[in-house]
């Protein structure tokens, strides 16, 4: 039976990756599917999906007005049998398209996975999330770590000086490195302004090992 389900973490916990590789694994077996992924997210370019780690595909890229049951819909008719839809950064789907992905799996029996953050920068959900929160079939949560060596639940944004921003858009895309995964507990204190962020460590190398 087709299912909702929603991965869910703060920020560089591997969403995009976990997506990519889910598609991966059904593509393995013959089955196609389809990668939706927001306008707005222009980070990798239009209708790209890209991981911190190097992987990306190519997904279709949607409005925050259009219709997803209708989007899906098309596909199928024009490309034929559908078995998975997969949705990048789902916090940034509207109250109205999280339940038209309900329908896509309750009406058309297509499986629909979303991942994405569940709180901004503010500590408060994102529309998105919230309603996926509400109801999705099963939720997930991927799992990351704070600096302190607890687990990350909560996202800060912070300054070219590492202090906490607390005030702004909800919604600013790129600047990735403005934007740290810490514990409910390193929230509290780096908003208060108790310190500050030290900078990301750099990315892990990719390729084989110097000897």
């Amino acid at each position: 039976m087709a299912k909702l389900y929603f991965y869910y973490s703060a920020m560089n916990a591997g969403k995009s990756t976990t997506l990519l590789q889910s598609a991966h694994n059904y593509h393995e077996r013959g089955m196609r599917t389809l990668v939706l992924t927001p306008r707005l997210d222009h980070r990798a370019g239009v209708g790209v999906v890209r991981s911190r780690i190097g992987l990306e595909a190519s997904a279709t890229a949607f409005d925050r007005d259009e219709d997803l049951h209708r989007l899906v819909a098309a596909d199928l008719a024009r490309h034929g049998p559908l078995h998975c839809v997969l949705v990048d950064e789902a916090q940034f789907l509207s109250r109205a398209q999280v339940w038209q992905l309900t329908d896509v799996v309750d009406e058309i029996g297509i499986p629909v996975l979303c991942y994405g953050l569940r709180t901004d920068f503010r500590g408060e959900l994102f529309e998105g999330s919230q309603h996926l929160l509400a109801w999705a079939d099963e939720l997930s949560e991927i799992k990351t770590i704070c600096h302190t060596g607890r687990k990350a639940t909560m996202v800060v944004r912070v300054d070219d000086a590492g202090r906490a921003v607390t005030e702004g858009p909800q919604i600013e895309i790129g600047g990735n490195e403005r934007y740290v995964s810490v514990s409910r507990a390193e929230y509290k204190r780096i908003t208060r302004g108790e310190g500050r962020i030290e900078p990301a460590q750099a990315p892990l190398p990719l390729g084989p090992l110097a000897d």
